[in-house]
């Protein structure tokens, strides 16, 4: 049997990260350290580690975990920012950037953004032109593999934070979804569960390169991470 991947994960107290650290529960090929600046609670059975330190440090616990694989999970919202742009750039942007750099400082070869739909560097919007700036910045740190998840809606159980809009968007997403046909494929919600799949499937993927996965794309990495299960 191969050795498990070293894999490192920021944004391990978010929706994302929560549901990531829950698939890996009972794997073997996944050697996980995780990072956060407050306690989360682990899934029953966990097998992993948790690193609680300041984000102002969180380049030296990097340079110590030393992973092969990072996935940075990051993210705020425009009302946790407290309306202010500076606030959410100092999370969705600057301290990504920091993390992406202490990566590549300690030789981890594999960088997983997770972005979002809609990411562009001259959107009107702040959050995707926020998220388009840093997806441009990550290319130029030309990490031997650069993988950009950008999901539509995602759904799921948000522990301890509340986000009417998207609740609404949750709810409607079924029909919503049976709509998007075409190109607007790449806009249809996917559930926590399955983008954390997805991203673990990404995360075994061994080829270099510089990709993109939107919708479609994340189901089919999704389907690739459950096939070992299946044998």
């Amino acid at each position: 049997m191969s050795e498990p991947i070293r894999l490192g994960l920021v944004g391990a107290t978010g929706l994302v990260g929560r549901r990531i650290m829950e698939e890996l529960v009972g794997r073997e090929d996944f050697r996980l350290a995780a990072i956060a600046r407050r306690e989360v609670k682990l899934p029953a059975g966990a097998r992993m580690e948790m690193r609680l330190a300041p984000p102002e440090i969180w380049d030296e616990v990097i340079s110590t975990i030393r992973p092969e694989v990072l996935i940075c999970a990051l993210g705020t919202t425009w009302n946790k920012a407290g309306h202010d742009e500076d606030a959410f750039r100092e999370v969705d942007e600057k301290l990504v950037l920091q993390v992406a750099q202490a990566a590549r400082d300690a030789d981890c070869w594999h960088f997983i953004f997770v972005s979002s739909i809609g990411a562009d560097a001259l959107s009107r919007k702040l959050y995707l032109r926020v998220k388009g700036e840093v997806e441009n910045a990550l290319r130029k740190m030309r990490f031997k593999r650069l993988d950009i998840v950008r999901p539509g809606l995602i759904r799921g159980i948000r522990h301890g934070e509340v986000r009417p809009a998207e609740g609404l968007g949750a709810i409607a997403s079924p029909l919503a979804d049976l709509l998007l046909v075409g190109g607007y494929r790449r806009y249809r919600s996917i559930s926590a569960h399955k983008l954390a799949q997805a991203i673990l499937g990404i995360a075994r993927e061994k080829a270099g390169g510089r990709f993109v996965h939107e919708h479609d794309a994340l189901l089919r990495a999704a389907h690739r991470f459950e096939e070992p299960l299946l044998r």
